[in-house]
């Protein structure tokens, strides 16, 4: 089954920028398709794919900030090749 996740980490603290870069690098380095804009990350492919690398790379990333938290939608569906039409 396809998925389509949309994550926007965001660490409650200073010097926060590393730790969310560091976090888009590891999701880039999967294999998987990665997408990204100001707001958000987007990663899609196969859900248990997906989910196994979600729980590692989440779990990395709230170990290394003090406080944090993380937005996601999931949607079933593979959305990589939207385009808005208007």
């Amino acid at each position: 089954m396809k998925i389509s996740v949309e994550l926007t980490l965001s660490p409650l603290q200073d010097d926060f920028e590393p730790k969310i870069i560091d976090f888009i690098k590891k999701l880039r380095a999967s294999g998987l398709t990665v997408k990204e804009n100001p707001l958000s990350t987007q990663v899609y492919g196969d859900y248990d794919e997906v989910m196994k690398l979600l729980n590692s790379e989440i779990k990395d990333a709230f170990e290394v900030i003090d406080r944090g938290l993380l937005y996601m939608k999931i949607v079933k569906s593979d959305r990589s090749d939207y385009a808005a039409d208007f």
